[in-house]
């Protein structure tokens, strides 16, 4: 694609966001011992493609991310960007490439959300005080 992207509206997320695209991950590709990648989402309203850094997992050959905003009643607007639009692209380091994004649910879920909060406790955390169920995404290279 050939349209801009938009940056995080938080500052020290879009200097890291910078710093990760301009070093192919190898300055901001882990964060506080995290694993990060950058998604890049199709605003619902505007079209503009935004992209933030987020924590991730993975799942085989898929890659997990989870909507918790920092445990916030409301979803990210990263999360409501996919759900309107699944067509995503992720940079995991150089590895740039397009994705299909979807909320898992049930029992997959339920082993998904394990496996993230092994690695991110706080998610745990998160889920208690949000209010609402926290979305665990799936994203699968298109």
């Amino acid at each position: 694609m050939t349209d801009d992207i938009v940056d995080s509206p938080v500052a020290w997320v879009a200097e890291h966001i910078r710093r990760y695209a301009d070093t192919d991950g190898r300055d901001g590709g882990e964060l506080h011992g995290n694993d990060i990648l950058l998604l890049t989402t199709r605003g619902r309203r505007t079209g503009t493609r935004r992209r933030t850094a987020l924590i991730y997992g993975r799942d085989g050959d898929r890659h997990l991310l989870v909507a918790s905003d920092g445990g916030s009643p409301r979803h990210p607007a990263w999360y409501l960007n996919l759900a309107a639009d699944p067509a995503v692209e992720l940079q995991v380091g150089a590895d740039r490439f397009a994705g299909t994004a979807r909320t898992a649910s049930g029992a997959e879920r339920d082993r998904l959300w394990r496996l993230m909060a092994e690695r991110f406790p706080r998610y745990d955390a998160y889920q208690e005080v949000a209010g609402r169920e926290i979305p665990l995404v799936v994203v699968e290279r298109a």
